[in-house]
């Protein structure tokens, strides 16, 4: 009895012992806890400030458009962020971000599978999301964060072919975007590809967010054409001014606070110097492009157009979108400024070659999508062109706007194509003369009110 009862003692001494060593060994180290939780809620807050930027493109899209079409943009930015969320879940984001092919899609991890929801660490998600072990959020933050770039990008689809499309085929162009167009050039560049490789630096996405939603926007508007009587027989260009310009000066305030979460959430990580920084040049650039636009449009237009205020503001934001955090504030200002000029002149251009873009979505998104990506290689304080840094941060942009702008290109314009041969992609001339809120959806923005001259608009 007295050994039993000694060898009883003895194995609860070594196992009084031996736990809290077992304990040490299995439970994670108290700060990196605390770390991956702060990290986790910054990515998610910002994510979310991204996803309220959906309210702004409806409010800043339905207010440049005319009132017979309002309900059809507000329900084109309300349901596009749905379609993006089946499709990037179900293949956009394992074809973006899953480990592949250097030059094509990645292959794995459909639908979130192949990896758990923890924080990376290691090689935690090695042979499914690799390329995303280099932040420490749980995977499904990761995936979310992800999701509402990939909305804004089909979002922005929207305000270029407004007026004259199916919605159905904008919603079947969304899916198609989100699920295989938009991942392409954000594997090549994000996911690990060959882009990454080469050293092309987009940090939030002025080429694979907002340059792809711009090239998939021209492809549309081309194979569309313009609106009914928009481009008159003697080659002028009629002005269709939007119906609401409060509705569209609240949009962009919308999309202004939504950037302070597109730009410093892309730390995906609770960066004290980063995320301040970032944010300054953000904000930066945004006012130097509203000043530069006022005062372009005022000498180029003769009034200071609030159309080309709100835009050059955007234009403002797209452009440090890439270089945000690879810039000091004064060249965030000068990036601000140029994009501000860029997009006045660029508004001018597409209506002078017959480019009917009614909100100038490819003027914002995809001329300053460029430049903002161009200004890493100038502007870069290590290694950029006009830092001393020669010109091969600049290549390295060059290339990597020239590939995703040609796959995105080819790639949306099979997709327009296809749904043009097959369900159609615009309304009868009759629904478009009416106004789609009627012909698609039934309903009127605005009952009661006695419809204005501009309401019918005869072919031209």
């Amino acid at each position: 009895m007295h050994r039993r009862g000694m060898s009883s003692g003895l194995v609860l001494a070594l196992l009084a012992v031996a736990t809290p060593a077992f304990a040490q060994e299995t439970q994670p180290d108290p700060m990196v806890a605390m770390k991956v939780a702060l990290d986790t809620v910054w990515v998610l807050v910002t994510a979310f400030l991204v996803f309220w930027m959906n309210a702004g493109f409806a409010c800043l899209e339905a207010g440049l458009c005319r009132a017979k079409n309002a309900v059809n943009i507000l329900a084109k930015n309300f349901i596009v962020f749905a379609a993006s969320s089946i499709a990037f879940w179900v293949i956009g984001f394992g074809l973006m971000f899953g480990d592949g092919s250097d030059y094509g899609w990645g292959m794995t991890g459909w639908m979130l599978g192949g990896a758990d929801n923890s924080p990376a660490t290691g090689d935690a998600y090695s042979g499914v999301f690799g390329s995303l072990n280099w932040t420490g959020v749980p995977l499904y933050a990761k995936f979310f964060f992800q999701l509402v770039f990939a909305g804004t990008a089909a979002t922005i689809v929207s305000g270029a072919v407004a007026e004259r499309i199916k919605f159905l085929s904008f919603i079947l162009f969304s899916f198609i975007l989100v699920g295989i167009i938009y991942p392409l050039g954000g594997h090549w560049a994000w996911g690990g590809g060959w882009l990454a490789d080469m050293g092309f630096l987009d940090f939030a996405g002025s080429t694979v967010v907002h340059s792809i939603g711009g090239w998939c926007a021209l492809t549309g508007v081309l194979i569309l054409g313009p609106r009914m009587g928009k481009f008159m027989k003697d080659g002028s260009v009629k002005p269709i001014p939007g119906h609401n310009m409060g509705l569209a000066t609240l949009g962009t305030l919308i999309l202004w606070l939504g950037w302070f979460g597109f730009n410093p959430g892309s730390t995906m990580a609770a960066d004290a110097n980063a995320i301040a920084s970032i944010a300054l040049n953000t904000n930066m650039a945004a006012a130097a492009g509203c000043l530069a636009a006022c005062a372009v449009a005022w000498v180029a237009l003769g009034k200071p157009d609030l159309s080309m205020i709100l835009n050059g503001t955007l234009a403002g934001l797209v452009a440090i979108t890439a270089p945000c955090a690879f810039v000091n504030v004064a060249s965030s200002v000068l990036i601000g400024l140029i994009a501000g000029v860029l997009v006045v002149y660029a508004v001018l251009f597409f209506d002078k070659v017959k480019v009917d873009d009614p909100v100038g979505a490819i003027s914002v998104h995809l001329v300053n999508g460029v430049f903002g990506t161009l200004a890493v290689g100038l502007f870069a304080t290590e290694g950029g062109l006009f830092f001393g840094g020669g010109m091969a941060k600049l290549t390295a942009q060059l290339t990597g706007v020239a590939a995703v702008g040609a796959a995105t290109f080819a790639l949306s314009a099979v997709a327009w194509f296809v749904l043009k041969l097959t369900i159609g992609i615009r309304v009868s001339a009759g629904e478009e003369a009416e106004g789609l809120d009627i012909g698609e959806h039934g309903l009127d923005a605005y009952p009661g009110f006695v419809p204005t001259q501009e309401a019918r608009v005869e072919v031209i």
